[in-house]
Order: C-alpha cells, then sequence, then structure tokens
C-alpha cells in the first residue's frame, strides 16, 4: 500500500466552477475506455444537479478517428486549435495497443506538461506519455497486455498492475471499465465520496474498486503457453476452493511430483504453491464480503477455513483488515448520504 500524493493545482482539490478535461483520442482508441469515463462524468453533473465537469474530445491531424469498434467520432479540436483552460488532458489509446510515432503529438503533449495540465491515459494511452517522458519518476499503469513493454522499455517508470493509478499530476488507468473507477475515484477527492457514492448507484456497480485493486491478469498471459502442468493446477486450486486440497494431492492429480509441482510455482510465480492457494482462497473470501451479504462466519466456510476464529487472523494477517472490518466499510460507504437534486437536469459538455 502506497500513500497516494495530490497536486496541489485545483484539479485535485473540490472546486466551485467545472473542472475541465480534454480527451486525446488517438486512431482506434478504445470505445469502452472513454466512454467508461466520460459517462462517469456526465452522472457527476446528473446527480449533483449542477455542472462540475465538462468535456471536449481532442485528436491530432486529423478530425474524424475511428475507433475500436469501428465507430467514428468527429473530435470538437485538432490539437493546434485546442483549448488552453483545460484542467487536464487523458489520452486514450489504443486495444490493442498501438504505437504512436508523431513526434509532432509527443511536443504538443510535453508542451501542455510544462504548462502544469494534470494529464492522464487510458488503455494504452499511458504508453505515449511515457514515451515522452512524462511518466518518469511516477506511478503508472498500462492495460496488462502492455504492462511489459512499459516496463521494460521506461525504466525511469514506476510500473505497476493495479486497476489504476494516481501519482500527483498523472493519473493512467488500464482501460476498459477501469476509466470509471478511477474517474470515481477523481469524482470522491474532488466532491466527497457520498457523490461518487450515488454515481456508482447509478452505474448499477456493486462496489468501487480501488487503486489498491490489481488487474485481473489470465495466468497464461502471465507465464505463457509453455508451462500446462502449471495452469492446470491452478485450475484445480480455483475448483476447490471450499475444500483445499493439500499439495501432494495436487500433484497427483497434474502428474508431477510435489518437488516439481513447488519449483513450477517457484520459477514462474515465485510463490509456493500453500501461499499461492491460500492467497487465491483470501481473495476470493474478499470479493464475497464486499460482494454479497453473506454472513462472514458462512465466508469463511466457504473458502475453507475451518473456524471462524482461523479465519479472520489469516484474513488480517494478509490484507491488514479483519473480514468484520471489511464488511462494516463497505456498509458504513452505502449509509453515506447522497447528494441528489429534484430538478435531475441533464448536464453534458460544453
Amino acid at each position: 500500500m502506497y500513500k497516494t500524493e495530490f497536486a496541489s493545482r485545483e484539479i485535485m482539490q473540490a472546486s466551485k466552477k467545472p473542472l475541465k478535461y480534454g480527451f486525446l483520442l488517438l486512431p482506434q482508441y478504445s470505445m469502452l475506455g472513454f466512454s467508461s469515463a466520460i459517462e462517469t462524468l456526465h452522472m457527476a453533473n446528473w446527480v449533483a444537479g449542477k455542472e462540475l465537469y465538462s468535456f471536449c474530445t481532442i485528436s491530432h491531424e486529423e478530425r474524424e478517428i475511428p475507433s475500436s469498434t469501428g465507430v467514428t467520432t468527429v473530435s470538437d479540436y485538432l490539437t493546434s486549435d485546442a483549448p488552453s483552460d483545460l484542467d487536464a488532458i487523458f489520452v486514450c489509446g489504443s486495444s490493442p495497443g498501438i504505437k504512436n510515432e508523431s513526434q509532432t503529438l509527443e511536443n504538443w503533449i510535453k508542451k501542455q506538461a510544462k504548462r502544469q495540465v494534470g494529464l492522464g491515459g487510458v488503455c494504452t494511452g499511458s504508453y505515449l506519455l511515457a514515451k515522452a517522458g512524462l511518466l518518469d519518476g511516477y506511478r503508472a499503469t498500462i492495460h496488462w497486455r502492455s504492462l511489459a513493454n512499459l516496463r521494460d522499455e521506461f525504466l525511469q517508470t514506476i510500473v505497476s498492475n493495479h486497476l489504476f493509478e494516481v501519482d500527483r499530476d498523472r493519473y493512467t488507468c488500464s482501460g476498459g471499465t477501469a476509466a470509471m473507477d478511477m474517474m470515481l475515484f477523481l469524482i470522491g477527492k474532488q466532491h466527497g465520496m457520498s457523490l461518487a457514492s450515488g454515481i456508482s448507484e447509478q452505474f448499477v456497480c456493486e462496489r468501487i474498486r480501488t487503486h489498491e485493486d490489481p488487474q485481473r491478469i489470465p495466468l497464461q498471459a502471465r507465464i505463457g503457453t509453455g508451462q500446462p502442468k502449471l495452469v492446470e493446477a491452478v485450475q484445480l486450486m480455483e475448483a476447490n476452493i471450499q475444500e483445499p486440497l493439500s499439495s501432494d494431492d495436487i500433484a497427483y492429480h497434474v502428474g508431477v511430483s510435489r518437488r516439481h509441482l513447488e519449483r513450477l510455482f517457484k520459477s514462474n510465480l515465485d510463490i509456493v504453491p500453500s501461499r499461492y492457494y491460500l492467497e487465491l482462497r483470501l481473495q476470493h473470501a474478499k470479493q464475497l464480503i464486499v460482494q454479497t451479504d453473506k454472513a462472514i462466519t458462512d465466508i469463511g466456510v466457504e473458502c475453507g477455513f475451518g473456524s471462524a476464529p482461523h479465519f479472520s487472523t489469516t484474513y488480517k494477517g494478509f490484507f491488514n483488515i479483519t473480514p468484520r472490518e471489511e464488511r462494516n466499510k463497505i456498509n458504513d460507504k452505502a449509509a453515506a448520504p447522497v447528494q441528489t437534486d429534484k430538478k435531475k437536469r441533464r448536464l453534458w459538455k460544453k
């Protein structure tokens, strides 16, 4: 866990005047990531009953920008005539990533940084920021398919596998619906978590994911296709959460020795099988705690823990919070008053 530092600029504080965001659309940009971001801002205006955010779209050289879905967006501005009073610019990258080699676009982004405009990346938009040197010394993330490339190519960037990262005046997310989570986080910091919770309810979200939530990276993407025995072992673990198998049982079913199984986990995942299995069960338990109203004791049993004290102690040892405290934290957020407006005005971008 790390302590997020926020810029002293207005963007990271509650402000009386609407914040203005620009979305730089790259060719083949992720429609899901872009729409998740702007819909969240639109809903913030609707729930609050007043304009808290306005936004515009920007493109480079060409106004018509095709998205990953084939739908073409006509941008509001080109980079050459973009507004000079934007509080932040979010680069919406493609999915999968396409490297943009435009030096003029890179120079334009650098110019915005010199003007102290907040900069963000949606999906693979983080790559353009890193290539321009604008993520040096910052925590950042990107879609899991591009994580390894970002780490290898930009050693000065602190790359994480989290859903999103907010580090001072840099805001990056892994793409898809993680853009909504990042925007909810920013809205919560700027205008209070009650508003963010109200937006989440309108979107029928079971919970607001935080910057500490990791991306769910498929195992085969992490280790490649050359370890079928390891994949089979993990699948066995995932299928036997309530009644955990021993390492010997797993090795037997997979058809390897226990020692070989341990070597597979250690060399590919840097963890022993028993610890991986335990963390898998604990993550499943956390999901049930925050997304269902099942009793804590029942969740412990469902995740293979023989007693409530053992479950509570193990859970706290991993998450630094007890299962009961985790549930209370979720309930406290849900009980927070939501700011509503009877007028229900439909506010959109200007």
